[in-house]
């Protein structure tokens, strides 16, 4: 039967290359694809943008491409990714000129764009899923992308594509994808795209399949974690699917690092939605084939609904920070006595908050102080100030009360940070899929 042997290397967009080159060189690959946008990485990618029209890709584009370009072109393997983020004409334009660089010829290179559908929403009359209306948002919205479907990677690979660069695609047609146009699948083959929908899920996160984000010291101990391998699939022209990865890379694939993978950010295993099939991953059964060989059948799926979600960035609010470390006999104390001197100068100055937190980081980060008085001194105590406003200016103000504790504050506060950021935040909304029109663009070595 015929086979083709997916890589994934990378899982978001600061993800590590090494792993991705360990595939490009010893995974014996058909594709390698590098899945690096998440819900906001586009938004801050068109912020990029709007300050240099050249920019607006994935900042490892570059990076990326010089490690994996040359072995992948020596070996036929053929790259697919989401990094062209906000712009994908200019990271295919930039790719190219890699290629270039490395004295690599008869590269054909396609960027997809169609998926920015920012216009529509603001002369429409849309409503995002608070149920306001999306041109309320009025000059805080920044970005607009539909998910995208397999069907334009595969046309691009059927006109003979070496690398394919998106913006925003659903995360698991990078994999889909390269099996239709492979096998042949029919876009109604239910059974076979929801295997194929598997496989891509399984693989989106990379290292985390490989028991990355899965290991708990002593509970689930993860084999060298520090060289951790990324995983490929092998998938079959029926559409079984085995997850595996490089021979003597760190980690492990197996029945439970899959199963974990398989639930994660899936509101439901028996209607995952996604623009090619709603897929059915209740029945879904995993056999060890071998050690670091999972197995993995019974995905299915139906027709999908016709609507493209379509991720919305919009400029939230400000964010505001100090932190400031006490340590010794009294630590505690003296932290306790910090945060109220904050709280009370931000009052005293009118500080002008929309929300404020405090945080004293081995106290009570985390669980607050659910868990009741703490018995134990501990030996060092870090607060954290953090605040949101409506403007910079403000967010600004929040950092530095906390930073004139040196002076101002309890004694032997110490390594004080400040800072002040914009919050990109996310909405969602749904368009007809027959309002989005992908094009395929070419560069050519």
């Amino acid at each position: 039967m015929k086979t083709l042997r997916i890589g994934c290397g990378a899982g978001y967009s600061g993800d590590r290359i090494e792993p991705a080159l360990e595939l490009a060189e010893h995974g014996h690959l058909d594709y390698l694809v590098f899945e690096c946008l998440a819900e906001r990485t586009i938004a801050l990618a068109q912020q990029a943008r709007m300050k240099d029209p050249a920019l607006g890709y994935d900042p490892l584009l570059e990076a990326r491409m010089l490690a994996v370009l040359k072995p992948c072109a020596d070996r036929g393997i053929r790259i697919i990714t989401n990094m062209g983020a906000a712009n994908p004409l200019a990271a295919a334009a930039k790719t190219r000129q890699i290629a270039v660089s490395l004295g690599l010829g008869h590269l054909k290179i396609a960027a997809i764009t169609g998926d920015d559908v920012l216009e529509q929403l603001r002369q429409g009359d849309y409503l995002d899923d608070t149920g306001e209306p999306v041109a309320a948002l009025g000059s805080r919205l920044l970005s607009a992308n539909a998910y995208l479907g397999a069907q334009p990677l595969v046309d691009a690979l059927a006109q003979g594509a070496d690398i394919v660069i998106t913006g925003r695609i659903a995360d698991p047609a990078l994999v889909l994808a390269p099996a239709i146009h492979a096998f042949g699948w029919a876009m109604d083959d239910w059974q076979r795209l929801g295997q194929g929908t598997l496989a891509g899920h399984l693989l989106e996160c990379a290292g985390q399949v490989c028991g990355g984000y899965f290991a708990d010291p002593g509970v689930k101990d993860v084999p060298s974690l520090a060289r951790l391998g990324f995983p490929l699939a092998v998938i079959g022209e029926d559409g079984s699917v085995e997850i595996t990865k490089v021979a003597g890379s760190g980690g492990y694939v197996t029945r439970a690092t899959c199963t974990e993978q398989l639930l994660y950010e899936i509101h439901d295993p028996a209607a995952y939605q996604t623009p090619d099939v709603v897929a059915d991953f209740s029945a879904v059964t995993m056999t060890e084939r071998a050690p670091d060989r999972i197995s993995l059948h019974g995905a299915s799926g139906h027709a999908c609904s016709g609507m493209l979600k379509v991720s919305i960035g919009y400029i939230d609010s400000y964010i505001g920070e100090g932190q400031i470390s006490y340590a010794g006999p009294g630590a505690l104390a003296r932290a306790r006595l910090a945060q109220a001197i904050v709280a009370e100068r931000f009052a005293l100055t009118g500080v002008e908050l929309t929300e404020v937190r405090y945080d004293l980081i081995g106290v009570n980060a985390l669980h607050g102080d659910r868990d009741g008085p703490v018995e134990a001194e501990p030996r060092e105590v870090r607060l954290r100030v953090i605040g949101r406003t409506d403007s910079l200016q403000q967010a600004i103000r929040i950092g530095n009360e906390v930073e004139t504790l040196y002076t101002c504050g309890p004694a032997g506060g110490g390594g004080a940070t400040r800072s002040a950021r914009e919050v990109i935040a996310i909405r969602s909304t749904l368009l007809p899929a027959a309002q989005v029109s992908p094009v395929i663009h070419f560069e050519e070595t």
